[in-house]
């Protein structure tokens, strides 16, 4: 399931990027500074760190384990699509436009809980990350002190991970708080934050291999529920006759777009690509099951 969820979610940064034919028509009639390539210097750091320390811990893995690179280059692949994926959304033009179109927002949200967030799960970071630590003996073993070890349990317990990533999506998008992220940079870092940690949680609690995971036809419940209420809040999106988000309406007209259109195609990416991800991935989930196969486990021992 892996690979085929991997070669998946890769080839749907393309599609996603595609997925509005009619804003790239728009896009013609644009004003002449368009936004460039850049980020706050916080999120610029924490990218070049992630990476970083991967590519140092992934060294000494690849040194020490030889029988397991296969794997570990399957492991680096995905966590290089989900970081590429995280500056496509986070520090390329697409972040600028994402604070004068809505389908511009909804596409970096959802490269950021759909794309990124799976693939780095996949590529197992913290595992990786610790290696590229001089005190890794001491960092594992205080990972696995109660304090630290029973709040994560917590977390990634797929109910818990399930409602989190939930109440973000859906707490998020309500207009007080959605316009209160449009006007203020800090609050807009912490509606992005809380999309990819809460993605993280709930694709670990799917796809890692952790104690707490659920059974396949747990997980596809969860899947299947979140497709649902995924698609939900896009179609209310899509079919709503009222501008939900006022901050939109002068930046939206700038780019040819009525800001009706524009909210319906934000919408209408969140409805279709985004649930569709969902589905995918539960219909992977599904084909191991009635195969017989049991899932590899990530990263191995």
């Amino acid at each position: 399931m892996d690979r085929l969820a991997m070669r998946f979610l890769i080839a749907l940064v393309a599609a996603l990027l595609l997925a509005a034919p009619g804003a790239q028509a728009h896009l013609a009639q644009a004003p002449d500074a368009l936004p460039g390539w850049g980020a706050e210097p916080w999120v610029l750091a924490l990218l070049a760190l992630s990476a970083a320390l991967y590519l140092a811990g992934g060294a000494r893995l690849w040194l020490r384990a030889r029988a397991g690179r296969p794997q570990l280059l399957r492991q680096a692949g995905a966590f290089a699509a989900g970081w590429l994926t995280l500056v496509a959304a986070l520090a390329s033009p697409l972040d600028g436009l994402g604070v004068q179109l809505f389908s511009a927002h909804m596409l970096q949200h959802e490269l950021l809980m759909i794309v990124a967030a799976p693939l780095l799960v996949m590529g197992r970071p913290l595992a990786v990350w610790i290696w590229a630590l001089p005190c890794r003996d001491v960092i594992g073993a205080a990972l696995h002190h109660p304090a630290v070890r029973l709040p994560w349990q917590w977390l990634t317990l797929p109910l818990v991970s399930w409602l989190l990533h939930a109440v973000a999506l859906w707490a998020w998008h309500a207009p007080l708080l959605f316009e209160g992220a449009l006007a203020d940079s800090i609050l807009h870092g912490w509606q992005h934050t809380s999309f990819l940690a809460s993605a993280l949680l709930f694709w670990w609690a799917v796809l890692g291999d952790g104690r707490d995971r659920p059974q396949r036809g747990g997980a596809m419940l969860y899947l299947f529920t979140t497709m649902l209420h995924t698609g939900a809040l896009g179609a209310l999106l899509t079919w709503s006759a009222i501008i939900w988000y006022p901050s939109y309406i002068a930046t939206a007209g700038l780019y040819g777009f009525d800001p009706l259109e524009d909210q319906q195609l934000g919408g209408l990416i969140m409805w279709i690509p985004g649930a569709l991800a969902y589905l995918i991935a539960g219909l992977a989930l599904a084909g191991h099951w009635l195969s017989g196969r049991k899932p590899a486990p990530l990263g191995g021992r």
